[in-house]
């Protein structure tokens, strides 16, 4: 066999070791939330039985708010191929800038999201009205 043809294949083989990896690994694109249901198993993954009666996705589907019964506010954010999940504590703050909701959780590994939602003054005011 030619030199060049093992050469070719040897790299086709170590490419495809690679994507084998990869894919067990689950590394690829980031995930996104294209609906309601899916956030709703998204909030399930983060806290299990949290009772959703509220919820705002993000326009690009980047993330979500959701609120149960209690006033409690959950943020979904993308976390490499799954969603990260926080209960907002009263340490959270939100902000309006422009038309996105900019919620910083006050955890530093957490960090901020930047949620385009329908009607952010409410849930801005959701998030105010947490009590520690």
């Amino acid at each position: 066999m030619p030199p060049a043809l093992l050469q070719f294949l040897g790299s086709l083989v170590a490419i495809l070791a690679l994507a084998a990896i990869a894919r067990a690994m689950k590394l690829g694109p980031e995930r996104t939330l294209k609906s309601r249901e899916e956030a709703l198993e998204a909030a399930e993954e983060a806290v299990s039985g949290f009772g959703t009666v509220a919820l705002a996705l993000d326009a690009d589907g980047r993330g979500a708010l959701l609120r149960d019964a209690q006033g409690r506010v959950l943020l979904l954010r993308p976390h490499g191929t799954h969603f990260a999940g926080r209960v907002l504590t009263a340490a959270a703050r939100a902000r309006l800038e422009g038309d996105a909701l900019v919620i910083d959780t006050a955890e530093k590994r957490y960090g901020a999201a930047r949620l385009r939602v329908d009607d952010a003054d409410a849930w801005m005011q959701a998030i105010k009205a947490i009590e520690g």
